[in-house]
């Protein structure tokens, strides 16, 4: 058995952008690590999206930024410009690329495929892994995305569609996702807020190939990627253990009422390799109590009142963009909080407080 001075069970966002955050500030000159990661080979899996609302290390691996965006519903469409916060995607290729060409030169840093090797009681271990327990009449957000490429250049790659809610929603909520990454590129995703037991909802590739041909008007194109996912709108039933630091959404790093974690993900790294010494010491990192508060409320109308759910987004968006962002991104003060909740249907939302 070897010992660690590090452990990181899990080799995904949380684990690579935590490790890369150590190595870049030079916390294993004298320390070791080991990431555990089970998968075979790295290649691009995932395409992680957010509100540039803070600084990151991945800016070369950013695919595309977009500063104007979209939301439409049989009610109505809205567009949206915003200049001072860029969404931006990233390509999971790109990001795993760069961080195992950085690590491996670190002697220091080794990789397994599991822990049989590994002493664990001795070492600070770093846990991306959730054990979602009993996630059943739990919502998540589950997709489907693909990338097309067109013969012709059909996109408007200067704005993407957020969310369109212009499509059969089945008594949940679903939206299709679009960001053109070129005139005739982009990643298409079909989106669901709802129970994971209802396996009706999940005919992707109908619902997709319909929205590209009778919705997007598009005939003729081929498939380049396809990603497939389901981001849990919950927070794992975690155990405080002494030794056990819990990342990524197994730490609470997922924003509930968005799925949004890749940000999150970056500042508890951050917060990590500052309190690196005395880490075992400190309080859990939380994203803000008073975001779990407002999402928990969020999830309770969602759950109870589906259909109301496209107006309610719609609503949302048109408040100042830089407010509604920096809601979303957890970075907002109470007063744009406010600016944000007055815009919600008030009676049902105050009802579920209760």
């Amino acid at each position: 058995m070897r010992d660690f001075d590090y452990i990181i069970l899990g080799g995904g966002c949380a684990g690579l952008s935590l490790a890369y955050e150590l190595n870049i500030n030079n916390k294993f000159k004298n320390k070791t690590l080991a990431i555990v990661e089970f998968r075979e080979e790295y290649k691009r899996d995932k395409t992680w999206s957010f509100w540039k609302v803070t600084d990151h290390n991945f800016e070369d691996c950013v695919i595309k930024s977009w500063k104007n965006f979209s939301i439409n519903s049989k009610s109505g469409s809205h567009e949206v410009v915003n200049k001072e916060y860029p969404y931006q995607t990233i390509d999971s290729g790109l990001f795993y690329d760069k961080i195992l060409k950085q690590l491996k030169q670190n002697k220091n840093i080794e990789f397994f495929k599991n822990t049989d090797q590994l002493r664990l009681d001795n070492s600070i271990i770093f846990n991306s892994i959730p054990n979602w327990g009993n996630y059943k009449n739990k919502i998540w957000q589950h997709f489907k995305g693909l990338e097309i490429e067109t013969s012709k250049n059909i996109f408007d790659d200067e704005i993407f569609n957020l969310m369109d809610f212009d499509c059969d929603q089945r008594d949940n909520v679903h939206f299709f996702y679009t960001l053109p990454f070129a005139k005739n590129k982009a990643l298409i995703e079909t989106t669901w807020l709802s129970k994971m037991d209802d396996k009706s909802l999940k005919d992707y590739d109908i619902q997709l190939e319909k929205y590209i041909k009778e919705t997007l008007k598009i005939t003729n194109y081929k498939i380049t990627y396809q990603e497939e996912g389901a981001i849990p709108l919950f927070y794992p039933p975690n155990k405080i253990e002494k030794n056990i630091i819990n990342i990524g959404s197994s730490g609470g790093m997922t924003r509930l009422s968005t799925g949004y974690t890749f940000l999150n993900i970056q500042d508890h790294s951050k917060h990590i390799s500052k309190n690196i010494e005395k880490i075992q010491s400190l309080k859990p990192y939380h994203i803000g109590k008073k975001y779990e508060f407002l999402d928990n409320i969020f999830l309770k109308v969602l759950k109870k009142h589906p259909d109301k759910m496209p107006k309610i987004f719609l609503n949302m968006f048109k408040a100042p963009p830089q407010k509604v962002i920096k809601f979303l991104s957890n970075k907002s003060n109470i007063f744009e909080d406010f600016a944000i909740i007055l815009r919600m249907p008030k009676w049902i939302f105050i009802k579920n407080i209760f």
